[in-house]
């Protein structure tokens, strides 16, 4: 079960990573132009035009696809193995991305993507993470909960006296701490999938999903808005991965292995953090790549230095 779990995270995690590259493959023949206060108008015109481009529209299905798979491997599997496998989109990114826009990656970031591939492989074997229950009673979800809530609120609130780097840092790791509590939330509504649609659907945890995954979006919007993707970029990949451990500890008594296993885990969470910096400055994962001029590509909705997850 554990290979199906691994291959179904890797493959939503490719999904996604083409869905990106090939929805950027479309946006960047359809000019952003910033019109003042027309500018919502100019969108919504500028998104009728996306969807006419076969590119933009089969980014759009894969991005269904992705969100299946995800379904699929926390369905069969435990959060804090599946979450931190996700990260692997950046990996799949740099691959896709440059077969699809003809740039071949420099040695500095091929280095970045190796160290992240080897972080979350020693972290993962090292950790080792266990499956628990597939769904988790009601004193679990208030304690963790009100420790995700509490955590996101401190966060936000560290973060709006702050200016820059550390500004996007802490929204960041916010937005980290969203998108994982959004997967523990999934995770809780496809466990319940085996009493039947009727029963997922009438509990809260699909709804609560909704939510949260906005939420999470929107802290990532300004998280990329307050800073550069280096500073945001491994707040997000490293909190993702670490909150869903723990939740999955919490919520879903997943085990994972500390003792002695504690030091390679740590290293591989540093080699994860280095190789996010890594690619954060890579061309390819700014959007850089994609123009001729060394100018930022912009897509929809989108200004330089700045991805959407």
């Amino acid at each position: 079960m554990i290979a199906v779990t691994v291959l179904l995270a890797l493959l939503a995690a490719l999904s996604n990573a083409s869905a990106s590259v090939l929805q950027r493959r479309a946006a960047v023949q359809e000019p952003y132009e910033d019109s003042g206060a027309g500018g919502a108008g100019a969108a919504v015109h500028r998104l009728g035009r996306l969807l006419r481009r076969p590119y933009w529209v089969a980014g759009a299905a894969l991005l269904a696809v992705s969100g299946l798979l995800q379904a699929g491997a926390l369905a069969v599997g435990s959060l804090s193995l599946v979450q931190p496998l996700l990260a692997t989109e950046l990996l799949f990114t740099l691959v896709v991305g440059g077969v699809v826009f003809r740039r071949r990656p420099d040695l500095r970031t091929w280095l970045a993507f190796a160290a992240l591939a080897a972080g979350l492989a020693v972290f993962l074997l090292a950790a080792a993470p266990g499956a628990g229950r597939p769904t988790a009673p009601p004193r679990a979800w208030l304690l963790g909960g009100g420790g995700v809530l509490g955590a996101v609120v401190l966060l936000v609130a560290a973060a709006r006296p702050a200016r820059g780097a550390p500004r996007a840092a802490l929204l960041g790791l916010a937005s980290a701490v969203c998108f994982a509590t959004t997967a523990a939330l999934l995770k809780e509504a496809v466990g319940r999938l085996g009493q039947g649609p009727a029963a997922m659907f009438a509990h809260w945890s699909p709804y609560a999903t909704v939510g949260a995954g906005i939420v999470a979006f929107l802290l990532l919007q300004s998280a990329f808005g307050a800073g550069s993707l280096t500073a945001s970029q491994p707040a997000l990949t490293l909190g993702d991965a670490l909150t869903s451990v723990v939740l999955g500890w919490v919520l879903f008594a997943e085990t994972v292995h500390l003792g002695l296993r504690t030091l390679p885990e740590a290293i591989g969470i540093a080699l994860i953090g280095v190789g996010s910096i890594g690619l954060a400055r890579a061309p390819a994962v700014r959007r850089e790549w994609d123009t001729s001029d060394g100018r930022h590509g912009q897509g929809l909705g989108e200004r330089p230095h700045r991805i959407q997850r």
